[in-house]
């Protein structure tokens, strides 16, 4: 089978072709360490690390580089606000970044550029666009000239977004002496106190768009496959890098993935709106294995609403996969499912290949039942094939998780059998049982949360 994805910029699937056979090639907007990470900039990592393993198992070598964004504007008055050095305030978030990469099994990227690493790659880039007649020097400043780019012969601004060039004003805090409303920061000119580099126009500190144009390019290529991120990046960002680097001879990303936001009632995650959800406290409710189920379980181009009860379902699915795998033992990873295939190679169809799992634990549990081990050790292994792809392996999780993951799957086998009693007496409708059970869990500092799938647990 192949892989079609569906591109952004063309607003269709298309066959994925990489332009190396055999190799991959993608790009990840990452993080800007300007505070702690919450669940909307993780299901970014989650839903492409998926991507990634998908394009490992169909046996291409891949190249994935996701940077990080060391300075920028919010980075230095969060700083400033705090009284610390800007430099001490991004390395202690992009500490937190990494750790919430790892504890979620994000897979390290082939290489982690810093904007503030790759300084003469910009000034090179800045050069061809002033050389092509697409970019200003002013006071020390350099911008994008928009209005000669859009005039300009294979002009395509605004194809990605669908916004039209006349209504993308962009009111960016430095913009004296932009010849244009539209025109758009490569380099900010140096102020007063804040960090600075030097470079033929004068001093000054890198613009968010030409970062990745430039480190991008530097590590992948002037062409290269996939170019991912957040579907909020589609304008400015996303538009941007690629009127820099179409302007600047470059042919750029062959296809374009956005993945959808988080939100809580409705509305995006966001700090501003302060409906923050940070990892470690979803890490109190759920394990990192849960949770990362939970943020892959929707199609990446699908809104994840969250909820409580939500990320409670999660868990009770990921928990059946595990059961079932611990009722059959020791098994080798097998071949996934044509079902499984067929739904990752159509545009990552996580919700259909997670429906093929747990059409295979329903198998399984059935022919363990009528004493068919053959048949429930063969699904057992179709089982780790496919959620090893999506990250999630219980066998590879439960024998990295040592001491404290033993501890917590002991738990909650006891929990379960628990819990699994009290269902009983409900549906017998024995409620003084089923509520000596809850009862007791509570005072064992134990949570019951019924969910439409089941009861499950968390520590209160």
């Amino acid at each position: 089978m192949t892989l079609r994805i569906f591109d952004t910029g063309t607003r269709t699937l298309r066959e994925f072709q990489p332009v190396q056979p055999g190799h991959a090639s993608v790009y990840l907007c990452g993080a800007t360490p300007q505070s702690s990470p919450h669940i909307g900039h993780v299901r970014s990592a989650v839903a492409f690390d998926i991507l990634r393993r998908w394009l490992m198992a169909k046996g291409l070598d891949v190249a994935f580089v996701r940077n990080v964004t060391d300075i920028d504007d919010k980075i230095l008055t969060k700083a400033s606000e705090n009284g610390r050095p800007w430099w001490e305030w991004v390395s202690t978030y992009e500490r937190e970044f990494t750790w919430t990469y790892n504890t979620l099994d994000v897979l390290p990227p082939s290489t982690e550029p810093r904007a503030t690493g790759h300084v003469t790659q910009m000034i090179e880039y800045m050069q061809r666009l002033i050389d092509n007649g697409f970019a200003y020097a002013v006071d020390g400043s350099v911008y994008f000239d928009v209005a000669a780019w859009s005039k300009a012969e294979g002009s395509d601004y605004g194809s990605l977004s669908g916004n039209r060039v006349e209504d993308m004003e962009q009111g960016e805090p430095d913009n004296f002496g932009k010849r244009g409303p539209q025109d758009f920061a490569l380099w900010k000119a140096a102020k007063p106190g804040e960090p600075s580099w030097p470079t033929p126009w004068g001093d000054g500190r890198p613009g968010w768009h030409l970062e990745c144009s430039a480190m991008a390019t530097y590590y992948l290529g002037e062409q290269f496959d996939i170019h991912c991120g957040g579907l909020d990046l589609q304008f400015p960002h996303h538009e941007n890098e690629i009127a820099q680097a179409h302007a600047a001879g470059d042919k750029f990303a062959n296809y374009w993935m956005h993945n959808h936001w988080v939100t809580m009632a409705g509305e995006k995650m966001s700090k501003s709106l302060g409906n923050v959800l940070a990892v470690p406290e979803m890490l109190k409710q759920v394990r990192p294995v849960e949770l990362r189920y939970y943020l892959g379980s929707a199609h990446y181009r699908s809104v994840l609403e969250y909820s409580e009860s939500a990320l409670s379902e999660a868990a009770v699915g990921y928990r059946r996969i595990e059961s079932f795998l611990e009722r059959v033992g020791d098994v080798e990873v097998g071949e996934w499912t044509p079902g499984f295939e067929a739904a990752m190679d159509e545009d990552i169809a996580v919700p259909k290949a997670l429906a093929e799992i747990h059409n295979a634990v329903r198998e399984g549990n059935a022919a363990l039942d009528k004493g068919d081990r053959e048949a429930a050790e063969k699904l057992a292994s179709s089982v780790r094939a496919m959620t090893g792809v999506l990250g999630f392996d219980p066998v590879e999780w439960g024998s990295d998780a040592g001491a404290d993951g033993k501890a917590e799957k002991a738990l909650d086998v006891l929990i379960s059998s628990e819990l699994e009693r009290r269902a009983t007496a409900r549906a017998e409708k024995n409620w003084a049982v089923a509520d000596e059970v809850r009862d007791r869990l509570a005072d064992a500092g134990i949570e019951v949360v019924d969910t439409a799938d089941g009861a499950t647990w968390k520590l209160q």
